[in-house]
């Protein structure tokens, strides 16, 4: 898989980028964990996604937000980190200008990111959050949320409770024009650490692209 350096706002960013041979294909990038809890691109779970998207078609970026790896600057609280996502998603759409479809997918803190990133981009078709920690970071900025998308976290998530990740469902529930699917995996922690739970958390994630990708709606 090749590696890439791309512009980011504050220096360069370190990424790997897995593209499909078909021009058409859609497009996901894949954030990552907390950096200063040792969240990298290469996460588990990060790692996990990427590939389920590659195999499902799509042409993939997962990246090191700023200060991690090789990628310039330093830890922003999450605005500059935000930034670091746009600066992605233009990288990624700039060598894939005919893409139709356009996904963003998130873990724990890279799903905070993912989903202030929807707001901002119109162009997202779709979206997944595993463990969004909804306890540590405000989500009310989903006011609409403009895309539908799953939300996925296991039962004994000791990092980001599942009663607020249930509350943050419960408040995207109420929105009209989109449908956000939740599912929990029943004694799965925050990392999904058992071998199986990986294997079910990621099969789910794919199960639901799948679907989407075959319906028009948003």
């Amino acid at each position: 898989m090749p590696e890439v350096i791309f512009p980011g706002p504050e220096g360069r960013l370190e990424g790997r980028y897995h593209p499909q041979k078909e021009k058409d294909a859609p497009i996901a990038i894949v954030l990552h964990p907390h950096p200063q809890f040792g969240g990298t691109m290469n996460n588990k779970v990060v790692y996990n996604l990427h590939y389920a998207f590659y195999n499902m078609g799509f042409t993939v970026l997962r990246f090191n937000f700023r200060g991690v790896g090789r990628s310039q600057g330093e830890y922003d609280q999450g605005i500059g980190e935000l930034s670091d996502a746009a600066s992605a998603l233009d990288y990624l759409q700039s060598m894939n200008n005919n893409s139709k479809h356009c996904w963003v997918a998130g873990f724990s803190f890279g799903a905070w990111i993912g989903m202030q990133l929807l707001m901002r981009r119109p162009e997202i078709t779709g979206f997944i959050s595993v463990s969004p920690p909804a306890n540590m970071y405000d989500f009310s900025f989903l006011a609409p949320c403009p895309a539908s998308g799953l939300v996925i976290n296991g039962t004994a998530d000791r990092v980001a409770p599942p009663a607020d990740t249930v509350s943050l469902v419960n408040k995207l529930h109420e929105q009209k024009g989109i449908t956000i699917t939740h599912q929990e995996l029943d004694g799965a922690g925050h990392f999904f650490s058992e071998e199986d739970q990986m294997d079910t958390m990621i099969g789910n994630v794919s199960t639901y692209v799948k679907r989407r990708l075959t319906e028009t709606t948003r």
